[in-house]
């Protein structure tokens, strides 16, 4: 098919159909410290064997997490990614190969699919889930969505204790589709939830870490008759906390970076999101079922597409049209080595550093201004951290994530987070280097 520029007289009439003066206008929704106003200074060009020089030069500079002693999370987290997951994923006929969502896709791609979508159900304790979606901000959005198409409300509350990128995502998401977004305070649920209410969004454990009460929140939700969407963006978590469906969640939507993917500069790895049963029709993205050929051998197949766009058009129950199926693999991959036994084996150690540091920075003066109950990251407060910050970062070590520039009540207030990358040796040399700090 041939490619014919739009010249001037198109581009005018396009602009005046949609109602805008110049294409500039199409932008106005985009920061002006984000645009570009004028062209970009490149280089001159390099030969092949001078830009691999330089490229080469400039990773240089790049300090691994191996350099460094990292105690950072909020929602990208260090953990240990063995040998077999990229020895798999590695392999050219999954890593080569355009995000799989066509029916005619290799069987061995549907059954990997398959099995991702078994082991998410099998840690939520959900009935279904989708064979992936980019992160863990989209399925939450998707998730708003999908709670507004099953309840026919418009209303959503969003607790302030979640994700601030995830938020920023969900805002988007409902501007777009004229939605009425309110944050919350968990404190102020009952008196906030009203019949109006599609759904509300909570994140376990939370943006600072702490561990919710889901089955109070549930239960004031579906008193409401809206449906109880929870965020996962720590999914090791998922192995030391209670089944999402003990506290009876109709969604969750979850980031996976956690299970065999690395951090990448903050993602993204993938997302999914899970649901019961009766909300299956409504959930967003592929899903691959297993069935029969004519022979009677055992299939892959995608299923439920009326749901999809492709058929159903402006009704169907999302737009997006893609998945995150390598990073999805890298999840399954690694719980299939680790197996139920070890990943929970994971978690208790992820505790039990966080436990360690949590005690160590007490002693070193720090408090914990949200108490006690967590996973493996918390919020330490004490004056003068975001000198400190630089300081210890100039000896290799990252120390956690400065939360006063988000949340200007949390002035002196740091996200820290220990994982089983975090030994107890590297805990104590960030107690000497706080020791030095005095």
């Amino acid at each position: 098919m041939r490619f014919i520029a739009n010249n001037d007289a198109n581009k005018k009439e396009m602009l005046k159909e949609i109602g805008a003066k110049s294409i500039k206008d199409l932008f106005v929704d985009i920061p002006k410290q984000a645009l570009i106003e004028n062209s970009l200074a490149l280089p001159n060009s390099l030969s092949e064997k001078d830009l691999r020089k330089q490229l080469e030069s400039l990773g240089q500079k790049n300090k691994t997490n191996r350099q460094l002693s990292l105690f950072l999370g909020g929602g990208c987290y260090n953990h240990f990614i063995p040998a077999t997951v990229p020895a798999i994923t590695g392999r050219s006929e999954f890593y080569t190969a355009y995000t799989p969502y066509q029916a005619e896709t290799s069987q061995g791609i549907l059954q990997a699919i398959y099995e991702w979508q078994t082991m998410i159900c099998m840690l939520t304790g959900l009935d279904a889930a989708n064979a992936s979606i980019y992160d863990g901000a989209t399925a939450t959005a998707e998730a708003i969505i999908m709670a507004k198409n099953i309840k026919g409300k418009n209303k959503v509350l969003v607790a302030k204790s979640l994700n601030p990128e995830y938020l920023e995502v969900a805002k988007t998401y409902a501007k777009a589709n004229g939605l009425e977004l309110k944050e919350i305070e968990l404190a102020e649920l009952e008196r906030e939830i009203d019949e109006k209410t599609a759904c509300l969004i909570v994140q376990q454990p939370n943006f600072f870490g702490c561990i919710e009460n889901l089955k109070e929140i549930e239960k004031k939700v579906h008193a409401k008759n809206a449906l109880l969407i929870v965020a996962v963006a720590e999914a090791l978590s998922l192995a030391f906390l209670p089944l999402l469906k003990m506290a009876d969640a109709d969604i969750v939507s979850a980031d996976v970076q956690s299970f065999g993917n690395s951090m990448s500069f903050g993602g993204p790895a993938a997302g999914v999101i899970a649901c019961k049963q009766q909300y299956v029709r409504q959930l967003p993205g592929r899903l691959v079922g297993k069935t029969v050929d004519s022979d009677g051998k055992q299939g892959f197949i995608l299923t439920l597409q009326a749901r999809e766009q492709h058929i159903r058009r402006e009704k169907a129950s999302s737009n997006i049209c893609t998945n995150q199926a390598l990073g999805a693999l890298a999840a399954t991959v690694y719980l299939a080595t680790v197996g139920e036994k070890g990943l929970k084996e994971i978690a208790e150690e992820n505790h039990g550093n966080a436990l360690y540091l949590a005690g160590m920075l007490r002693e070193k003066g720090f408090s914990l201004p949200f108490g006690k109950s967590f996973f493996n990251e918390f919020v330490v407060k004490k004056p003068g951290i975001k000198e400190l910050h630089k300081k210890l970062l100039s000896k290799g070590i990252v120390f956690g994530l400065l939360l006063e520039d988000r949340f200007p009540k949390l002035k002196d207030c740091a996200l820290v987070t220990a994982t089983e990358m975090n030994s107890r040796e590297e805990i104590d040399k960030l107690a000497a280097a706080l020791e030095e700090e005095k």
